[in-house]
């Protein structure tokens, strides 16, 4: 049996986006093979909601290695907030410890705090033991510089040098990559021509039935007020890159018939990262500024993960809005197509995502670049499927996090091999 070390840095009971692909996947590893260890921040030393329904999706015999973190209310006295930052230290201890005493096949960072990838190099160096990082976001990018100041990220300038000064470190010893889009991967390779012989592998993330049989058992708040009309829901973050599309697709709605426009209501859920009752709306003040705010339900708060599944399950039709940026591909649309509801996406139309919904009937489709005339239309589209229930059941699902355990435990043999 082949051990993998897995560095998480946010894991259950976080509510975390980025520790969704190890979560899913741990229940396969090992009847492929593959005995997986964990090691993730101590849940006390971490900021986001808890969520102890993850808890029981986490096989019993998974060893779960804790490490601490500098006490976020000392460290941003200093400006410093991230959990990799934090945690760093604490991550070397244990993995050294952990390394000396056992032995790992493998290396295997699945997260979106980057910055503690850079341990990579230093134990493959010191241990002599590969690693593999996956790109579920990118590292360090280009896409904001063009942009105005105003649609940053906060603290930019110094995360931008500084992701700009830590990601060759990490990457100039990696053993493999995985991603979810094959632009990651290309656009890493470019960067980096020493990476052109690295193995790599595209391998997008799955979704989980029984989560959504857990979550017909969850008695959270539902925020749908209007059981007569249709309700379409859009549940995550909605950051500055979508107000092009969050724009295109409300002006779409205005241009429907009034009795249709009269029988809808969008609702925008977990739109902001922001502590309970502190996020800004960000869709409501442009569907103000177009004359649909009444019909648009905007809650900054973060719904819990698997209330936001009840939600898809309740809702009549899902929105997928997107980024302008070429690669972006949202981490929800197998779970949007496992809920079985009428889709409308709107994505760059070289986004990767679109290939995926391409393949499902239930999609209504357009894309940023279209005439408004086109969006009209497939939004019209779109709100007749749900008016006509014309949605039929997916046959056959490619997505599920055995077949995905699958494609990771098939590459990890391959860097080791």
């Amino acid at each position: 049996m082949k051990r993998v070390l897995i560095i998480s840095p946010y894991f259950p009971p976080d509510n975390a986006a980025d520790m969704q692909r190890v979560r899913m996947s741990l229940p396969y590893f090992e009847r492929l093979g593959w005995k997986a260890e964990i090691v993730c921040v101590d849940e006390q030393y971490t900021d986001l909601n808890k969520e102890n329904l993850f808890r029981i999706t986490i096989p019993s015999n998974i060893k779960i290695h804790k490490v601490k973190a500098f006490p976020k209310n000392v460290t941003t006295k200093f400006g410093i907030g991230s959990i990799a930052i934090r945690s760093m230290w604490y991550f070397k201890l244990k993995v050294d410890l952990l390394l000396k005493q056992n032995h790992y096949d493998l290396i295997y960072f699945s997260t979106t705090q980057y910055l503690v990838c850079i341990l990579g190099s230093y134990w493959k160096k010191k241990f002599k033991i590969p690693y593999i990082i996956d790109l579920q976001d990118p590292w360090h990018t280009e896409y904001y510089q063009n942009k105005p100041k105003t649609e940053r990220p906060k603290k930019y300038w110094f995360s931008y040098r500084l992701n700009k000064f830590l990601e060759p470190m990490a990457m100039r010893e990696v053993s493999g990559i995985i991603a979810v889009s094959q632009g990651y991967i290309d656009e890493i390779k470019v960067r980096y021509t020493s990476l052109s012989e690295v193995k790599s592998k595209v391998i997008p993330f799955s979704a989980e039935l029984k989560d959504f049989q857990i979550a017909d058992e969850v008695n959270d708040k539902v925020y749908f007020t209007d059981e007569k009309k249709i309700k379409i829901l859009y549940a995550g973050v909605v950051g500055n890159i979508m107000v092009e599309s969050i724009t295109k697709m409300l002006t779409a709605f205005k241009a429907l018939p009034t009795e249709w426009k009269e029988n809808v209501v969008f609702y925008f859920l977990g739109t902001s990262y922001a502590p309970k009752g502190t996020g800004v709306n960000s869709v409501l003040p442009i569907a103000k500024k177009l004359g649909v705010d009444k019909s648009v339900i905007e809650v900054t708060n973060r719904l819990s993960y698997f209330n936001t599944l009840r939600h898809l399950r309740l809702s009549d039709g899902l929105l997928i809005v997107g980024s302008d940026e070429v690669n972006y591909i949202p981490s929800k649309i197998y779970t949007y197509i496992l809920a079985n509801k009428p889709i409308f996406s709107l994505l760059n139309s070289m986004s990767p995502g679109n290939l995926i919904l391409t393949q499902y009937s239930t999609v209504c489709k357009a894309y940023l670049k279209d005439s408004q005339q086109h969006i009209n239309a497939e939004l019209n589209n779109f709100i007749d499927t749900i008016m006509n229930n014309r949605i039929s059941c997916i046959n056959e699902i490619r997505f599920t996090p055995e077949i995905m355990a699958k494609e990771q435990v098939e590459f990890f043999n391959s860097v080791i091999c």
